[in-house]
């Protein structure tokens, strides 16, 4: 069963962030601390931490979250937040489920679900478990967990009885396990972002990825290890302290979008504030860091096998590369595989428009 949601965030909670966000000190940075390169610039967390204290509106985001239908519904034991948008051109929508990951949330979606109403799908987004607006699981859970529960909201809650998937970053292994464990009701599934693990004999510009790919993550990718391995101890650091949460992703915003190294063009303070704020107002800094935790208790057999499902990928430029094609044809049913002209991580909160008919058009076909 599913209520009726309107966010409304307990005053309390309100005033205990702005008060944590009034007191914050930022330190001090190396005298050669210049372009970010020794992670999130002091001088511009000091800029945003005044923005958030004397500028920010919260009332004005809640009410853009509050702008669609959305609903909770509980599913094995836990509180699921989505959306659940139907098609505004006429006739039954085709449905469609999006999934966010970290540092993200269903913000990054709210411009693009009324662009996929108007091109006729019923859009339904999640928050993932211990993330936004949603219920958290009492342990870590992984992606093959939440794809079950996904299955349960559209088939059992929603009564759909086939649908597209769509996902990035955590989105991405969930949209993955959803077409791989639950193929009888996926009709077909595109991600914005594509993992890989080589197996057997690697071809030789899959080797040459393999090889970039491990240098990028020994640049960029430190914080997953973390998470991964000792969540409580960045999660309990983290949650007590809002400008040290923001400083923690604010480097991966930058780092991660399509931005010429200017953060601000690609989002603005007051849309990097409302995705802090999304962990913060429920409470969900510790517990979005353990999905990674799971990656330690992921059965190989989860990744094995070859997916039936049709299967597409948009590249966006500044998103992590993918592995070339034809290393990835054991894998997938690749029916669509295509480069996107801007746009990074974050795909359809930096640039929806792109990201809403790059997904529609390959829907398109399977409805």
């Amino acid at each position: 069963m599913k209520q009726a949601f309107r966010l409304s965030v307990p005053q309390a909670r309100l005033d205990w962030i702005a008060r944590r966000v009034a007191d914050a000190v930022i330190g001090y940075a190396p005298d050669d601390d210049t372009d970010w390169k020794y992670g999130t610039d002091a001088r511009y967390l000091a800029e945003f931490r005044d923005h958030w204290r004397d500028r920010y509106d919260w009332d004005a985001a809640q009410a853009a979250f509050n702008a669609f239908p959305q609903y909770l519904a509980t599913i094995e034991g836990i509180p699921i937040h989505f959306y659940h948008v139907p098609a505004t051109s006429g006739g039954p929508g085709y449905p469609l489920i999006l999934s966010h990951g970290w540092p993200g949330s269903v913000l990054e979606f709210l411009e693009a679900i009324p662009l996929l109403a108007a091109r006729g799908y019923d859009v339904v987004v999640p928050s993932l478990p211990g993330y936004g607006f949603s219920g958290r699981p009492p342990r870590p859970i992984g992606a093959s967990d939440i794809a079950r529960m996904w299955r349960t909201l559209m088939v059992d809650v929603l009564g759909y009885r086939r649908f597209g998937a769509q996902g990035g970053d955590w989105g991405a292994s969930v949209t993955t396990a959803l077409a791989r464990e639950h193929g009888d009701v996926v009709g077909a599934f595109h991600l914005n972002y594509l993992a890989h693990s080589p197996r057997g004999e690697m071809l030789p510009e899959e080797a040459e990825w393999l090889r970039q790919s491990r240098r990028r993550f020994r640049e960029v990718g430190s914080y997953s290890q973390q998470m991964t391995f000792r969540p409580q101890t960045l999660g309990l650091a983290l949650s007590d302290t809002p400008v040290g949460f923001a400083s923690w992703v604010l480097e991966k915003y930058r780092a991660w979008s399509d931005n010429d190294g200017d953060i601000e063009t690609a989002f603005t303070k007051d849309q990097l504030i409302t995705s802090v704020m999304t962990y913060l107002v429920g409470d969900n800094v510790q517990a979005s860091m353990w999905l990674y935790a799971s990656m330690v208790q992921a059965r190989p057999s989860e990744f094995a096998g070859r997916i039936a499902a049709p299967f597409g990928l948009a590249v966006f430029p500044r998103e992590t590369q993918p592995p070339p094609r034809a290393a990835v044809e054991s894998r997938f049913n690749i029916v669509h595989w295509q480069a996107m002209p801007k746009g990074g991580h974050f795909a359809a909160w930096e640039e929806p428009e792109l990201f809403a008919g790059e997904v529609a058009g390959f829907f398109d076909r399977w409805r």
